[in-house]
């Protein structure tokens, strides 16, 4: 496996429904659907990269995200398309449940989940993607030296833009970053083959 997007799931893929582990409430961002099919014609696999806070703070069992990952595999299928891995940080500071309210590597802007999924994936990250709707998105997939693609949806409000928080490149939308990967894995190809 070469071609790897790695992708946040709310706000990114998925609607945004605060906290929420109801796999019935999962509904694609509205322009999925033309980029999954994209990605899926151009040979790419996607990957989920997620923080859940939720889990820590007691809101729902960690047992739930499987259901969540089963609901997003039944929403790709009608595309064609594979979700090849599914990595979520159960993990935040401030967190009720003991074992959960800890700092840890995998909750974004660090790199860990990626860097997991890369191993378990037989991967590169640096030949990859990282698209989210924040910039601790943008700064995970840098530090796992992914390129990133920032979402510029509105779901950003710091915009503390400084060191590993720049992002690639910044689009308004998800079909957007599937045509801008798309394109810069032909114009790669192009420079691979020249004599």
């Amino acid at each position: 496996m070469s071609h790897v997007v790695f992708m946040d799931q709310d706000g990114t893929l998925i609607e945004t429904v605060p906290f929420n582990a109801d796999p019935a409430q999962l509904r694609l961002v509205p322009d999925a659907r033309r980029a999954i099919m994209r990605f899926v014609r151009e040979g790419f696999s996607i990957a989920i990269v997620t923080n859940q806070p939720g889990i820590a703070r007691g809101m729902f069992p960690e047992s739930a995200m499987s259901a969540i990952r089963e609901r997003i595999i039944e929403l790709f299928a009608p595309m064609g398309a594979e979700l090849v891995g599914f990595y979520y940080c159960p993990h935040h500071p401030a967190g009720s449940i003991t074992e959960f309210g800890i700092e840890c590597e995998c909750r974004t802007p660090n790199a860990g989940l990626i860097l997991r999924a890369a191993q378990e994936l037989g991967i590169d990250p640096r030949q990859s993607w990282m698209v989210g709707d924040t910039l601790d998105d943008v700064e995970a997939g840098n530090r796992a030296g992914c390129r990133t693609i920032l979402l510029d949806n509105g779901h950003e409000t710091a915009w503390r833009m400084d060191g590993e928080r720049w992002p690639t490149v910044v689009v308004d939308d998800l079909d957007r970053a599937a045509a801008v990967i798309a394109g810069a894995e032909e114009s790669a190809k192009a420079e691979h083959t020249k004599p």
